[in-house]
């Protein structure tokens, strides 16, 4: 993206600039990818997050063709997304959030471009991503106020985006106050008050920890089970009954 940051709302500069996918450094549990955004926050999160980030503005984050996308449903819920060109992924429109490498070969010469990077696209479409379309609004009108949606007060995520054994319950987080769960509220930019980076990195899931030491425990149990039948099996194997030569 090559708009100033400051041009931009932080939710979307954040949204545009966010490496998504990566780990999660503050839950090492299986399923740690950071696949969700929180719009009040700014920032990527974990399944593990969730807990800290429910009453928010949230936005779940899809790939397609190695690349991040959102659900075109969701997207323009945020922003006007006309003329940017969407694709189908396991049965949803899709708009990439960012221009992709361009292959120069594949365009020159093509049909219809993209206003911005010049990628090939539909005929009925300006734009090959959210990123593009900004650029382009930008540069020819300055700037940004009847593309953004200002009046989106909620959004929350599918209900099949979380596993429910990675939703850790209230009733078993640290009390607040104590050293682990204790969290800076701040103030976003939406006028509610968020925990901030600082805050969701300090707070720790201890239920996810019981499910996975509960899942080894249960693994064991079942190896040693197994051992002991085939330990049986071979002790009680007989031998065969044992003939005497015949007396003459």
């Amino acid at each position: 993206m090559f708009v100033p940051s400051k041009l931009l709302p932080p939710w979307l500069a954040v949204l545009l600039s966010e490496k998504f996918f990566n780990a999660c450094i503050v839950h090492e549990e299986r399923k740690n990818e950071k696949n969700s955004y929180c719009l009040d926050c700014c920032i990527s999160f974990c399944p593990h997050c969730f807990t800290h980030h429910q009453s928010h503005r949230l936005l779940k984050i899809r790939r397609y063709m190695y690349q991040d996308v959102i659900k075109l449903d969701d997207a323009s819920k945020l922003i006007d997304c006309a003329l940017v060109q969407s694709y189908t992924s396991n049965s949803a429109k899709v708009v990439f959030l960012n221009r992709r490498s361009n292959i120069k070969s594949c365009c020159q010469g093509s049909g219809n471009v993209c206003s911005t990077c010049d990628r090939s696209v539909k005929d009925s479409c300006h734009y090959c991503s959210i990123s593009c379309k900004i650029d382009h609004v930008i540069k020819t009108k300055g700037g940004l106020s009847r593309l953004i949606n200002h009046e989106c007060n909620f959004m929350s995520l599918p209900e099949h985006a979380l596993d429910d054994a990675l939703l850790t319950p209230n009733s078993v987080l640290e009390p607040a106050g104590s050293v682990r769960t204790s969290s800076t509220s701040v103030r976003t930019s939406s006028g509610s008050v968020g925990y901030g980076e600082l805050g969701c990195m300090s707070l720790t899931c201890t239920a996810t920890t019981e499910i996975v030491r509960k899942k080894r425990s249960s693994l064991l149990r079942a190896a040693r089970k197994a051992f002991i039948s085939v330990s049986e099996m071979s002790t009680r194997r007989r031998k065969g009954t044992p003939h005497r030569a015949p007396l003459h």
